[in-house]
């Protein structure tokens, strides 16, 4: 991976395509915020870049800092989505999918800790919020939004996929204990999701081989999930989110095709603390396809 300064240099030189269709889940505020603003900067503003989350006042104010679109085909746009639920999910998947001619890039960003309430705390679908956001919304949209992505590579386009959460911080699965139904743990689930995202990369990239599919560790990062004391005793053991985005910018107009895992550097980092299988793989996609299903189906 070079350097910072090259990074930036490599990005402010990089040649997007016209008006690329950019869409961020989760970027509203920390990671997800500064790749979006970096990519408008790099841009001149010239791309449709679209912002999935709940706020919507943040992500107006976001907007306010961007470079003015000069085209019809550049503008900025909100969608609001509690992608907790899967049914919400597919809704704002669907429109997109009735309007939208290609997808270049679909970052994944979306997170909930959920320190205060440690425990398995689940939705009226059945799923725990943590595991909602952190990989079934992901997984939901990578899947339903693919044949836009396509629709991109068959054109020459960049088609790219990155889920920004921790490859190389996961655990071996219970492959009985999918979803972690049974021994759910802050720590379990906090552990489970790196490798669920793992094996999400390498599912779609087989089903689907043109575009990238990035799982990426963007490392210490000074966002909003830290708390202002944390902030303050780690400070100089983190990075701030801008220089956090042009890493994680690098890494995605720089991908090549298929799964990839990459440190906070952007570096590939192969198969290095890898907890997955062939069989886990099948497997986790089998739940993962009935767990959702599951999920739309469940009266509200």
């Amino acid at each position: 991976m070079p350097s910072l300064a090259a990074s930036r240099t490599a990005n402010a030189s990089y040649a997007f395509p016209a008006a690329p269709v950019a869409i961020f889940v989760g970027g509203t505020s920390g990671i997800g915020q500064a790749v979006a603003q970096a990519l408008a900067r790099y841009t001149n503003g010239q791309l449709h870049l679209i912002i999935i989350g709940r706020n919507r006042a943040a992500a107006e104010s976001i907007f306010a800092t961007l470079p003015k679109p000069a085209t019809p085909a550049a503008r900025y746009e909100f969608i609001e989505c509690d992608a907790t639920l899967m049914r919400n999910v597919a809704a704002t998947t669907s429109e997109l999918l009735a309007r939208l001619p290609k997808v270049n890039y679909l970052v994944l960003s979306s997170g909930y800790l959920g320190l205060r309430s440690p425990g398995r705390d689940e939705t009226l679908e059945g799923i725990d919020k943590k595991l909602a956001l952190n990989y079934y919304a992901r997984w939901k949209f990578t899947h339903d939004l693919l044949p836009l992505l396509k629709a991109a590579k068959d054109t020459g386009e960049d088609a790219r996929v990155m889920s920004v959460l921790a490859p190389g911080n996961g655990r071996t699965l219970d492959l009985e204990d999918l979803g972690l139904k049974k021994g759910y743990s802050f720590l379990s689930s906090f552990r489970a999701a790196p490798t669920y995202n793992d094996l999400m990369v390498e599912s779609f990239a087989e089903k689907e081989p043109g575009p990238s599919f990035i799982h990426i560790y963007p490392g210490a990062v000074r966002t909003p999930l830290l708390s202002t004391v944390f902030t303050v005793l780690m400070y100089p053991f983190t990075c701030s989110p801008e220089d956090c985005a042009e890493r994680m910018l690098y890494a995605l107009v720089h991908a090549d095709a298929g799964a990839q895992r990459r440190d906070a550097n952007g570096d590939d980092m192969g198969r290095k603390d890898y907890y997955g299988s062939d069989e886990a793989r099948v497997r986790l996609w089998t739940h993962t396809v009935d767990e959702v299903q599951h999920a739309l189906d469940v009266k509200h």
